[in-house]
């Protein structure tokens, strides 16, 4: 699964994972291969994900932001 974190001025990480678990405005949740498309608010908090190559645990510290998940692509959008 891809994974792909953009701010406005930057891409911030670019790569393959095989879980990420988001700060959801509902709740953390996580993703994992094949889950269900869906689009989802963002709220402070981090973002954590495992690489798929070498299992390396990556966190991002986020203020809030919107993800798509659609085909094995997770694209979070952060400010």
């Amino acid at each position: 699964m891809t994974l792909k974190i953009i701010s406005p001025s930057e891409t911030v990480y670019e790569g393959n994972t095989t879980m990420v678990t988001l700060p959801g405005a509902m709740g953390s949740f996580t993703v994992l291969r094949n889950h269900a498309s869906l689009i989802s608010a963002l709220t402070a908090g981090t973002i954590v994900s495992r690489d798929e190559d070498t299992a390396e645990e990556h966190r991002f510290d986020i203020k809030g932001g919107i993800v798509d998940v659609d085909n094995n692509v997770v694209s979070v959008c952060i400010y």
